[in-house]
């Protein structure tokens, strides 16, 4: 049967999809629009499903506060390549899920993913994105602070967020902390905060390092610890030199505000995933063959 340009242009506006497979579902339905769009839900879903298995390690940051300051999300949304994480779309999606954590106060990613964007659940669109950008695309991961003290964000273009929450302070010393984060990659507030057998096992590896000296076990003593406060310095956020002032440590820059850091997180994109050696070449031949 015949199809009109408008009917198909109608569907493109309403899925997203291409002009050809609007065309081509609304001849299967006879041009009866809401079944060509159900059509296309279930294909979408299909080729979600299909996709599922594919390693998702670009994508995005995204960020979400309330207007008073005092609460924020950060969530990671993955796509298999970087250009699809970069698209328009995809960047619509990712900051509407960061918006939906935000409002809905989701416990877990299972909730997350229940919330509903513009009436329907995230994995809904979620899967509807997969079938209109081809790629895997993967919620990952997400979290929420909200209370009394100040939380602040910061994103670094798209592959790195951070988040903290500070009690005192002003608001431009929430920012150039979240910016320090981002920059240093701290593990932790404070050496109080390292888990104890992290801590042992570091000391392990120096005590086995110092002895190597042949130094008398007082000395190797004396340099454990000084190797060890070195290390904690360089790994928890207040014993690290303050970017904008190497001159003094961000425990420093504190004191002198009045504010201490009460819980910080650092996202970055793909980080731990297990990404495949492919070439740009096998990746377009891989979408040819799943298209």
């Amino acid at each position: 049967m015949s199809v009109s340009a408008n009917l198909v242009k109608q569907l493109r506006e309403r899925t997203g999809s291409g002009m050809m497979e609007c065309k081509k579902a609304l001849v299967e339905t006879d041009g009866d629009l809401e079944a060509a769009a159900e059509l296309m839900r279930k294909k979408g879903l299909a080729k979600a499903d299909k996709k599922a298995g594919r390693v998702a390690a670009e994508g995005r940051i995204a960020a979400a506060a309330s207007d008073d300051g005092r609460s924020g999300v950060l969530v990671e949304v993955n796509s298999e390549t970087d250009f699809v994480g970069n698209g328009d779309e995809f960047r619509g999606f990712a900051e509407s899920v960061a918006r939906c954590a935000l409002d809905n106060e989701p416990q877990d990613l299972d909730a997350l993913l229940a919330c509903e964007i513009d009436g329907k659940p995230v994995e809904t669109v979620r899967q509807e994105m997969v079938a209109q950008l081809g790629e895997n695309i993967e919620v990952r991961r997400f979290i929420r602070y909200a209370g009394d003290n100040q939380v602040a964000q910061y994103l670094h273009g798209a592959r790195i967020g951070v988040m903290i929450e500070v009690a005192g302070g002003d608001e431009q010393l929430g920012r150039d902390l979240a910016m320090h984060i981002a920059a240093s990659s701290p593990v932790c507030v404070s050496p109080d905060d390292v888990p104890a057998d992290q801590l042992e096992s570091e000391k392990e590896v120096l005590m086995a390092q110092a002895r190597e000296s042949g130094k008398p076990e007082e000395i190797i003593q004396k340099m454990v610890e000084g190797r060890l406060n070195k290390h904690l310095s360089e790994i928890t956020l207040v014993g690290q030199p303050f970017v904008k002032d190497p001159d003094q440590t961000v425990g420093d820059l504190l004191k002198e505000k009045g504010a201490t850091v009460q819980q910080f997180a650092r996202f970055e994109v793909g980080e731990g995933k297990e990404k495949k050696d492919e070439s740009f070449a096998d990746e377009v031949m891989a979408q040819v063959r799943d298209s």
